[in-house]
Formats: C-alpha cells, structure tokens, sequence
C-alpha cells in the first residue's frame, strides 16, 4: 500500500469544489420564491456532503472499511481512488475515472447543467412577460429544471457514491416531484383551461415518443 499522496483531509478542495458547483447551479436557476430556495437548498446540502466526502472525511469508507478490508484485502483505504466504490465493487481495473461509469456521470452531469441553463432562459422570458413556459424544453417536459437537478445528482452517485448522498437521492427525488405537483396547481391558478391543456400535451418528467419523432 501507498500513502505517499494523501487523499483525504484536504478541506481546502471541499470548500472550492463545493462553491464552484454551487454558484454555478445558482447563476442558472437563479432562485427567487421560497420554493425555489428549497429546491436550491437541498441541492447544495447534497454537493456539500459530496464534497466532503470526497476530499475532507471519507465516512462512507470508514463505515464499511471492516468489510471493505476483508473482501478486498490490497485495497488502499486512504486513496482516494478506492471513494470510487462502483469501480472496487464491480472489480474494475485501472484508474477509475476513465471506467465507463465515471464517463456516464460527466454526461448526466453536463447534461444536468445544460437542462438548467435553457430551460431558466424560457422560464425567465416567460415570467416577464406574464405568460405560461411552453417553448423550447417546455415543449417536451413541464418540468425541465427538477429533472436538471435529479440528472445532475445522479451523475455525483455515479462518479462518487457515498451513504449519506444516497440516503439524500430519494428523498430529494420525492420532494422535487412534489415541488412540481405544487407548482402545477399554482399554474392551474393562474392560468386555468390554458395550463390544462398545455399539462394534457406534455408530459411531466420525461418526453414522449412522439415529441421526440417530430425532433428526429
């Protein structure tokens, strides 16, 4: 084993890597109603426990290094190549972050924040003007910006799996769906026969085949 390069204990990185992510979440969704905060700050709770996980105090490892230790005896607990625990579990070689789990989390990742950044731009152009979003990514999906966040944490459970964060994922699943069913009665209000039948057409989470058809 080699502890040459300390994995662990690197606050410093924490606290970046925690900021960089936040801000860049927040220049996106830009939060401005309770519920927005909510959303947002549950986000943050998540890359925060991410974080320092991955660079502060590997909790998740400490936990379960009795049995990490015995069905993996040459593991290098203090590495930070084995907080990858997908790649350990699934009996990967090589370094972790070219296995094709760790590509797909960059995917759902970048996808996660490419959703937040054009579907903000159609909802703020929408909320100006005082009328229901249903261009661009809303056309396909009501609810593009939960569905970003759900990608987005996704990607973190893929590259970096931890017990904390997947304690947190379903719970957060469940309060984005219901974030969104009580946004839609707020837009029923609002917008009464007009949101019915924009709801009718499209679909909440995930575009239909059709939709995608008429892309292709």
């Amino acid at each position: 084993m080699n502890h040459d390069a300390p994995g662990y204990g690197l606050w410093l990185l924490v606290i970046m890597n925690s900021a960089i992510f936040i801000m860049f979440a927040f220049s996106f969704f830009k939060p401005q109603t309770s519920r927005d905060w909510r959303t947002f700050g549950t986000f943050a709770a998540f890359i925060v426990a991410l974080f320092v996980e991955m660079y502060g105090f590997p909790l998740t490892l400490y936990l379960l290094s009795g049995w990490l230790q015995t069905r993996y005896p040459n593991l290098d607990l203090l590495s930070h190549n084995s907080g990858h625990l997908w790649s350990t579990l699934l009996g990967e070689k090589g370094d972790p972050h070219f296995g094709p789990l760790h590509i797909a989390s960059y995917i759902f990742i970048g996808g996660g924040f490419w959703l937040l950044s054009a579907a903000w731009n159609v909802l703020y152009q929408a909320q100006r003007r005082g009328v229901l979003a249903v261009s661009g990514l809303y056309a396909r999906i009501r609810h593009p910006q939960y569905v970003a966040f759900v990608a987005i944490l996704l990607g973190f459970l893929l590259q970096w799996p931890t017990l904390l964060t997947l304690l947190m994922f379903p719970f957060l699943v469940v309060m984005y769906s219901r974030l969104a069913i009580n946004e839609e009665t707020d837009m029923r209000r609002q917008f009464g026969a007009e949101f019915d039948a924009y709801a009718a057409r499209t679909p909440r989470f995930f575009p239909s085949l059709s939709s995608l058809r008429r892309d292709s």
